[in-house]
């Protein structure tokens, strides 16, 4: 009995293995995200769709929907990703931090220091940062 549950725990450990290694939302806070933008260290991308953005972004946010990241022709990437620096942090946001997490895998699949912010468009306008006049 006891040689079952052990065998029993060891395939436990590597079925859920791979999704402890799932991407995660980075640690950086709010504060230090701004701070980033403002000293041109980082980026900040929107990744939601375009109705959205239309209803409301940040101020200092560019813009390229998931839609356009998570595409399976890397010449499509490529086009849409090319104005993405590689030397600064690009910070990635959406609406409630689930979208950000599969943009960040691509972009760093590609060569980016691209990082899942958990904090949705809603939260980081109530973190401080600004919304952009219409």
């Amino acid at each position: 009995m006891k040689r079952i549950s052990t065998f029993l725990a060891c395939g436990l450990v590597f079925a859920l293995a791979p999704m402890l290694s799932a991407q995660q939302h980075t640690k950086d806070t709010p504060d230090t995200i701004k701070k980033g933008v403002e000293n041109k260290k980082a980026v900040l991308i929107d990744v939601r769709e375009q109705s959205e953005w239309d209803a409301g972004h940040l101020q200092d946010a560019k813009f390229l929907p998931l839609s356009k990241i998570n595409v399976k022709d890397k010449d499509k990437i490529a086009e849409f990703t090319k104005s993405l620096p590689k030397d600064q942090v690009i910070y990635l946001h959406c609406a409630s931090g689930k979208r950000c997490l599969t943009a960040a895998s691509v972009l760093q699949k590609l060569g980016y220091d691209a990082r899942a912010v958990k904090e949705g468009y809603k939260e980081l306008l109530k973190a401080g940062f600004v919304s952009a006049s219409k």
